[in-house]
């Protein structure tokens, strides 16, 4: 063989023996890599920082399931750094993540504390950081299935509600149209259908309402109210009820007490407490309207010697169409939305409902305003000189029964 071909030879040679060498030590560089990689639990480069600087819970765990790095708010659900994760949930998304190598994301009970804590609704995303770490970012959702689900009730309740009075009125008018030549039972079933009228406009305004005060977030008439005339509107407002239920409505306190909002507004709140306590007082007993101030918050305390509300109830009943008894509810024509309505009155003028009771003793509402300094209501003076005379001469009118106003 020529010499430049044995030279070209050895070079080729060369090339394939080196290029051998190269691949063997690149080959062995990436495993140690990858042995390292499933060997090393050390924390990624910025992760510690990123669980510090969030508000969800958050966690990174290991293989054995051992909390590496934790949130500040992961610690209500009982993670603590170094040890096992507790629930057998979490380590189950844990491991779905990191054997899928793709993130998991599922819903699930979990306490935050030790038992007897309720169980939550959380969110929890598991997505792998590396071989051996996985990150798991926690989310309570409770109260957004809350709202949800109170949501679904109220459009499943409002329908059910306005079925009840349409379907009375159609039957009502079939059953005059059939009794014509009875005016006894013409009269029976028209006294029938006013009151089923009645019903259904009384629940559809506090349907109307309760939406006005969810949706608007700021009160149109606002302006200084003074809490003896809406004390003094409210129970007048009942007064027939009252007697009716032969229940007497006794007013005490401290007088002269004001706050800023719409007066219409607080009217309708407090009456509602003033009527659900004659509804569900006994006859012959007495509801109290009590106003007092507690620092800088005016308190207005209804109190009635009824049924009394069960503990277990007491959280629910400002829900829309919750009704605590149900059966004394239809009969005293109740729609479950008075409650509801004074809740949101009242966080509209900043303030807050709390409430007393237990069964068979009666209950106590507490409406929390903000207190607001009393108006300047000094008249007007007359200016001196002789417009002021002049307007003095003219005849003062009088009153309906005839006395100077």
């Amino acid at each position: 063989m020529e010499p430049p071909q044995l030279s070209l030879l050895a070079l080729l040679v060369g090339l394939l023996l080196g290029g051998g060498i190269v691949g063997l030590v690149v080959g062995a560089l990436r495993a140690r890599d990858r042995s390292l990689a499933h060997a090393t639990v050390d924390l990624p480069e910025g992760v510690e920082a990123m669980l510090g600087a969030m508000d969800d819970p958050a966690f990174v765990c290991d293989m054995s399931s051992t909390v590496l790095a934790l949130s500040s708010s992961a610690g209500v659900f009982g993670l603590i750094a170094g040890e096992v994760i507790a629930s057998d949930e979490l380590r189950r998304v844990a491991r779905a993540a990191r054997d899928s190598g793709a993130s998991v994301s599922e819903n699930l009970r979990l306490r935050r504390g030790a038992a007897p804590a309720e169980p939550r609704l959380v969110a929890v995303r598991a997505t792998p950081i590396s071989a051996r770490l996985t990150l798991l970012v926690l989310r309570d959702i409770t109260e957004r299935e809350r709202v949800e689900e109170m949501r679904r009730d109220f459009v499943a309740n409002t329908s059910h509600e306005l079925k009840t009075p349409v379907g009375a009125v159609s039957l009502l008018a079939e059953a005059i149209e059939s009794a014509a030549e009875d005016p006894e039972q013409v009269r029976y079933f028209s006294s029938r259908l006013q009151a089923e009228v009645t019903r259904l406009g009384g629940l559809v305004n506090r349907i109307l309402s309760l939406s006005r005060l969810q949706a608007s977030d700021e009160l149109r008439d606002v302006r200084d109210v003074s809490i003896d005339e809406v004390v003094t509107s409210a129970v007048e407002a009942y007064a027939v009820a009252a007697d009716s239920a032969q229940v007497t409505v006794v007013r005490g306190g401290t007088k002269g007490l004001w706050v800023r909002g719409e007066p219409q507004i607080l009217t309708e709140a407090l009456g509602n407490l003033v009527a659900n306590a004659i509804a569900y007082s006994p006859s012959g007993s007495k509801v109290g309207v009590g106003v007092k101030l507690d620092g800088t918050v005016v308190e207005i305390a209804v109190t009635d010697r009824g049924i009394g509300i069960p503990e277990a109830d007491q959280h629910r009943v400002f829900e829309r169409f919750y009704r605590a008894d149900q059966a004394r509810s239809r009969r005293t024509g109740g729609t479950g939305l008075g409650l509801s309505i004074v809740k949101h009155a009242v966080q509209r003028h900043g303030g807050e409902v709390r409430l007393w009771s237990r069964p068979d003793r009666g209950s106590t509402f507490t409406i929390r305003l903000p207190m607001s300094e009393a108006p300047d209501l000094e008249p007007a003076r007359p200016k001196s000189g002789r417009k002021g005379r002049k307007a003095a001469s003219v005849p003062r009118p009088a009153s309906l029964n005839g006395d100077p106003v």
